[in-house]
């Protein structure tokens, strides 16, 4: 590890490559719940990348190449929040936030490296980041470092350029923001359960039996559409939408994935006039109390992330 940093410190490529390269995916993580979008991450993680590297003489050696990272990477983010202004109202839901997208789980799991936090279910749920869009960037930013990554008051201070007494109290302020809009949070376990509604999900879904979706539903359920500014709340006005919308468009097959740490199910849709089924839509599915309480549908173009094919060969 020293001799790499000293190689990369000197100017060779290949060591800053291999060391960046560790840290790649988990950096990744961490600009997308700074920012709530896969796309606009990557761009922040590449953005990191070129400026760690034009920068790579500030660095002083030693075991901290990780954390002189972070700092970096949440600057970065901060740089493009400024930038990129973007205001959240209390209680808004995912069609108010278009720039929100999920995160393949497989994808997720490259990030648990020894250094790394693992990624616990809570912190990673899309109402989760979909709350703490609310907070100003620094107040995100203290809250992440602090809260979800482990760093120090200290180290904290020093990633975002600050006294330990201002990051504290940015910490102070998200955390107040997030008890008032996320009482008592904590995201459910993944269970048998959780994978047997998702198979109930895709079952209904397939036989387009909306009677079937109904009956794995909360009366109180959301469905939401990003970037599309569609809603769907309670169970009224989203059987209605089930009934047209599973048997009018044509033939149905799903697919289960996983993102958030959600259980998720990639549509295929055959129109009646086709011969294919094609990649249609992606729904990410957040459970309570045995219960279907939310879906959150995104669009096609999602579907390479997750290793998922434009067209679904199906055995007839």
């Amino acid at each position: 590890m020293a001799d790499l940093v000293e190689l990369a410190r000197a100017g060779d490529e290949a060591a800053f490559g291999e060391l960046a390269g560790r840290h790649r995916r988990e950096l990744h993580v961490h600009c997308y719940r700074m920012l709530g979008s896969f796309e606009e991450a990557e761009d922040l993680v590449q953005e990191t990348l070129l400026r760690a590297w034009r920068k790579r003489d500030t660095f002083e050696g030693g075991p901290l190449f990780r954390a002189w990272l972070y700092r970096i990477a949440t600057n970065a983010c901060l740089d493009f929040l400024r930038s990129n202004a973007r205001k959240v109202r209390p209680g808004a839901s995912f069609d108010e936030m278009p720039w929100m997208q999920p995160y393949p789980d497989l994808l997720l799991d490259e990030a648990e490296q020894p250094e790394a936090v693992a990624i616990a279910k809570e912190t990673i749920e899309l109402a989760y980041l979909a709350v703490i869009q609310l907070l100003p960037a620094k107040q995100r930013a203290a809250l992440l470092l602090r809260d979800v990554l482990g760093w120090s008051a200290a180290e904290t201070a020093t990633i975002l350029e600050t006294s330990v007494p201002a990051a504290n109290s940015a910490l102070q302020r998200a955390r107040a923001t997030l008890k008032d809009n996320l009482p008592d949070w904590s995201a459910d376990k993944p269970t048998d359960n959780e994978r047997e509604l998702l198979m109930g999900f895709i079952d209904a879904h397939e036989r387009a039996d909306a009677e079937a979706a109904i009956a794995i539903m909360r009366e109180d359920i959301r469905i939401t559409m990003p970037p599309l500014p569609f809603r769907y709340d309670g169970i009224t006005s989203i059987a209605r939408a089930l009934l047209k919308g599973l048997r009018e468009p044509g033939e149905w097959r799903l697919v289960p994935t996983s993102a958030n740490r959600m259980p998720t199910a990639a549509s295929y849709l055959r129109a009646w006039d086709d011969t294919e089924f094609r990649a249609f839509k992606l729904d990410v599915i957040r459970t309570r109390e045995g219960r279907v309480a939310e879906v959150t549908t995104f669009g096609a173009d999602l579907f390479p992330r997750f290793g998922l094919p434009p067209i679904l060969q199906v055995s007839r």
